[in-house]
């Protein structure tokens, strides 16, 4: 049956512009890190790109070593946006990344210019696309000089292979460094993917600020921290979860669902329930607090947690009572 979306996909999303530019995000952008991959069902991962677009999500985000196996989230990505996604090519950004193993040798894996400009003409084949909207360096390499790698990312650019360039996972210090160099090459960096939750918060001990003041956007990963911030650990660990092991994809180890952790996420569970929120969905309202966060990337392995995790925009104010609450359970 031929796909057609929502006519009234952008009434419901908020967009926020990224950084300093002329791009704007949907406040929820869609992760095909997990549940994309060949190990899982197609339909299924077809039936959550439909409802994240006809939910006004505009922006999905890939990297070259997405699945498992590795390609394949990009491979299975290709197949839907050929069937049904390729009339809306313009509405959407789609995004992708390289910088962790990928192919076996030296030249699969880290940020030569070798490696990053192989990895992204292998992503637009299986992507079957001409370009992607944005292209990150996925992690800082501390063995290839910067100039490098961010030389590499300005050439994809005025190759045309990328509209856009972005860092994940750079400390402070180094994203300011990759920042001024890509602006020196004339081609700004759009945005920094952190992993940022209430679990993890780094991102607050000086990046923002880096990100803030230098007019580039930010979008976390792992919002969740993978699972652990939803209603799935209240009881323990369930069978099917991603800190089970049956799965295999390297998520979550069980060994971070502690006691001590499951013990503060049922605290935290209590406020977001006095919020009129479930926990995820106060987990993501808390990251989207800070105007200096663009959007926020969610894994789902269903529809429906698409549209939960969406519901977070309806209520993403906190008092200040509230949120010294929080940092008491978190700490």
């Amino acid at each position: 049956m031929h796909y057609k979306p929502n006519e009234s996909r952008y009434q419901n999303m908020e967009y926020r512009r990224c950084g300093n530019s002329g791009l704007k995000l949907p406040a929820i952008s869609l992760g095909l890190w997990h549940n994309f991959g060949h190990i899982d069902k197609l339909d299924n991962a077809r039936n959550i790109l439909r409802l994240a677009f006809d939910s006004g999500i505009t922006h999905f985000d890939l990297a070259n070593n997405y699945g498992p196996p590795a390609g394949s989230a990009e491979e299975n990505f290709g197949k839907i946006f050929k069937d049904d996604f390729i009339p809306y090519r313009d509405e959407l950004i789609i995004s992708s990344k390289a910088g962790w193993g990928m192919w076996p040798g030296p030249y699969g894996d880290w940020g030569s210019k070798k490696y990053l400009v192989a990895s992204l003409d292998q992503s637009l084949k299986r992507m079957g696309l001409e370009y992607v909207d944005i292209f990150y360096h996925h992690r800082p390499d501390p063995e290839t000089p910067l100039e490098e790698t961010m030389t590499a990312l300005d050439l994809l650019v005025r190759q045309g292979k990328a509209l856009y360039v972005g860092i994940s996972s750079y400390q402070p210090e180094e994203a300011a460094m990759a920042i001024s160099i890509l602006k020196q090459l004339g081609t700004p960096c759009l945005i920094h993917q952190p992993k940022y939750s209430m679990f993890e918060r780094w991102v607050e001990n000086g990046l923002l600020d880096v990100l803030d003041t230098t007019g580039v956007g930010c979008i976390p990963f792992s919002p969740l921290a993978q699972g652990l911030l939803t209603n799935k650990y209240l009881k323990g660990i369930p069978l099917d979860s991603r800190a089970s092991s049956h799965r295999g994809n390297g998520a979550i180890d069980e060994d971070q669902v502690s006691e001590e952790k499951v013990n503060k996420v049922r605290q935290l569970n209590v406020l977001a329930e006095a919020r009129g929120q479930n926990l995820a969905q106060m987990a993501l309202a808390w990251i989207l607090k800070d105007k200096r966060i663009t959007s926020v990337l969610i894994g789902v392995s269903r529809p429906e947690q698409v549209t939960d995790s969406i519901r977070c925009l309806e209520n993403y104010s906190f008092t200040n009572e509230e949120l010294n609450k929080i940092n008491a359970i978190l700490k």
